[in-house]
């Protein structure tokens, strides 16, 4: 499961390293551009989750820049992170359409915590309500899984593990990002109690004999679902 990407657009080269250095170490995949025009380049080259936008930059500006976010990544958020605390600024910004608007010198931390409320928004937003599992249908937001006439209600964590694998089928999910995501964090010990729910959730979906979820040997796991009506000999 790869890193949320954020695309740092800073033209400060005291503070852009630093910010670059910061975010890497909260687990983030970070690129970071110096100014406008090299930054939308960029976001025409590799997909981002996540924009950090200066104000004040040389050739394209952080308004325009998010003028353009708004026209063509419609889906990308973005917020400010800017030296300019005018009224008109912080107005101009939400019109715009940001996430945020943070003033410099600020705190690491609290930039920290509103990242990942606008990330988590943002995945939450893009959960569909249901989901095909094999022969499983599973309700996302109701925390169930019908198999024809039978209905399986699920723990919060089961229902949290199981939407991350179903959301990568047949795909690896990393052990060591799959208990992070669950728990905030990873040691030995969660570990241990996610592979609780692995295996519970493996007896859950037994149901289906398409349906496995396998351990990858120190990497992690990945749920395979296969197509139905597939003979065991065409598999590949």
């Amino acid at each position: 499961m790869n890193r949320n990407k954020i695309l740092l657009v800073e033209d400060d080269t005291s503070l852009g390293p630093l910010l670059l250095d910061y975010l890497e170490s909260e687990d983030y995949q970070v690129s970071w551009k110096r100014d406008g025009m090299t930054a939308l380049d960029q976001l025409r080259k590799q997909a981002y989750d996540l924009c950090l936008l200066d104000i004040a930059m040389p050739g394209l500006d952080g308004f325009n820049l998010a003028r353009q976010i708004k026209n063509q990544f419609k889906q990308l958020p973005f917020l400010f992170l800017t030296a300019r605390s005018l009224k008109e600024d912080k107005l101009k910004a939400y019109e715009l359409g940001a996430e945020d608007f943070i003033t410099k010198p600020f705190d690491p931390d609290e930039l920290a915590c509103k990242l990942k409320v606008i990330l988590r928004r943002k995945q939450q937003e893009h959960i569909p309500e249901t989901m095909q599992v094999g022969q499983f249908t599973f309700h996302t937001s109701m925390q169930e899984l019908t198999f024809g006439a039978k209905a399986i209600k699920l723990t919060e964590k089961e229902n949290q593990i199981l939407l991350m694998l179903s959301c990568n089928q047949n795909k690896i999910v990393r052990r060591e990002d799959a208990v992070t995501r669950v728990y905030g964090k990873y040691d030995y010990f969660l570990g241990r109690s996610f592979d609780v729910f692995i295996s519970r959730l493996r007896k859950i979906l037994k149901d289906d004999p398409g349906i496995h979820i396998d351990n990858v040997f120190r990497v992690g796991f990945i749920l395979r679902v296969e197509e139905r009506g597939l003979r065991k000999e065409e598999r590949s």
